[in-house]
């Protein structure tokens, strides 16, 4: 990772940030950079004993696990950034501070703070790689406690102890917590180009007090939310709002990355794009569209669910579904999950098979000749059609199972829906688009 970092930075202030402007020239920046799925070789998390039907299977309670994540923020409308023993599935390679310091960290689009274990830490859980020491970066500055960045963080941030800086607090639906310092400095992006790009005054969580169910493997999160501190937030103008990603289908067959995109390089257009309306809700960290109906063949089956009674949703249910790249399995209402169900396992001329494992009701036998039926996704003003691959996984050697499940309170399109799509969020236009692509190949 340090031949990365070797090559000549493209050095850019992030002068667009809401709370940066110290001065007139606003830089566009247009990059590329690997996203890493947490069970590649090339991941830290990467469990060499495991099967892949095993990870497939601790992806699926991972997802599970996840919904508590959301309901928790939707009901407390206090957005919370996912752990990581349980949360985002991709990671990214980057560096803070002046000389830049290398981490793996979590690309998380359900999260908002860019944080990381900090020395001196008073309580920390065990990670693997060093920590990092504000005190080593010449470009490390604690935020002040009067500063509006400090006052984007709302009832998770307060005064130091000498009232002088701000300080931050997040946990957890697991208890799990993070507290530290809010600060700025120089994040460092790997770019796919060789050409790492440098950014200023980016701000973060220097954290001195983490504990609970966090991996010793992972080194912090990037969070890629709508929220004002997230990352996407902060480079703003400078990337015109867009960001797209490129999800290759987990396989034991090829250990090509996944692609995030930033700027003009996040653009998606060309033949088969579909763009549908992102809806403001609360809390403004998570990503909301409009499902309007789930079609099996011909049956179109319509949708009524809603993410939570929060927000301004219409008659039709705007906003009542969340898009996730951390979550795995696509996650409906009950009631509306069984009426889809019925309508695949009717479509399917083959005896169903029990799973063993918890979380996944309809599965057949991996031999048989499954005919799977065409799924449509109808977002607003947007038709998206499911390949086989998005719909049935292959949990073990001798079994596939449907790639929904129910959620007793909310609904969450999952990263096996999204993979090989080119699916952009465009935060300026109020538009998420997709395109089928074939994302090894990007």
């Amino acid at each position: 990772m340090a031949s990365l970092f070797s090559s000549v930075l493209l050095s850019l202030c992030l002068l667009c940030s809401p709370f940066l402007s110290n001065a007139n020239a606003k830089p566009k920046l247009s990059f590329t950079t690997d996203l890493i799925h947490r069970d590649s070789p090339k991941s830290p998390f990467y469990n060499p004993t495991e099967t892949p039907s095993q990870r497939l299977r601790n992806a699926i309670h991972r997802s599970v696990n996840r919904v508590f994540h959301f309901t928790e923020d939707a009901s407390l409308n206090s957005p919370q950034i996912e752990i990581t023993s349980n949360g985002g599935e991709y990671l990214m390679n980057v560096s803070l501070g002046t000389p830049p310091f290398p981490i793996m960290a979590i690309a998380d689009t359900g999260s908002d703070l860019l944080w990381t274990q900090c020395k001196p830490c008073d309580d920390c859980y065990t990670q693997d790689d060093p920590l990092f020491d504000p005190n080593a970066s010449s470009t490390y500055k604690d935020v002040p406690c009067s500063s509006s960045q400090c006052s984007a963080l709302e009832n998770q941030a307060s005064c130091s102890t000498d009232g002088s800086t701000c300080s931050y607090s997040m946990s957890y639906g697991d208890h799990s917590y993070t507290k530290g310092n809010l600060a700025a400095d120089t994040l460092t992006l790997g770019s796919t180009n060789n050409r790492p790009v440098q950014l200023k005054n980016v701000i973060i969580g220097c954290g001195h007090n983490n504990a609970g169910t966090f991996n010793e493997k992972g080194s912090g999160i990037i969070g890629l939310g709508g929220g004002a501190v997230s990352l996407v937030t902060q480079l703003g103008d400078s990337i015109n709002g867009k960001f797209s990603y490129c999800l290759v289908p987990f396989s034991s067959e090829t250990d090509k990355t996944s692609k995030i995109n930033f700027g003009t390089n996040a653009d998606v257009s060309g033949t088969g794009v579909v763009s549908t309306p992102l809806i403001a809700k609360s809390p403004e960290t998570f990503y909301y569209l409009t499902l309007e109906a789930i079609s099996v063949g011909s049956k179109k089956i319509p949708f009524q669910g809603s993410v939570s009674d929060s927000g301004s949703d219409s008659g039709r249910g705007e906003g009542n579904i969340i898009i996730d790249s951390g979550t795995t399995m696509t996650l409906l209402p009950t009631e509306f999950y069984k009426e889809l169900e019925d309508a695949v396992a009717s479509s399917i001329d083959a005896e169903k098979q029990k799973n063993p494992q918890e979380g996944l009701s309809l599965c057949y036998s991996a031999t048989s000749d499954l005919k799977v039926p065409v799924i449509t996704m109808h977002f607003d003003g947007a038709d998206v059609k499911l390949d086989s691959s998005n719909i049935f996984v292959q949990i073990s050697q001798d079994l596939v199972c449907f790639a929904f499940r129910a959620s007793p309170s909310l609904s969450i399109y999952g990263n096996l829906s999204q993979m090989n799509f080119l699916v952009g969020y465009d935060t300026v236009s109020k538009k998420v688009s997709f395109k089928p692509t074939d994302c090894a190949k990007m």
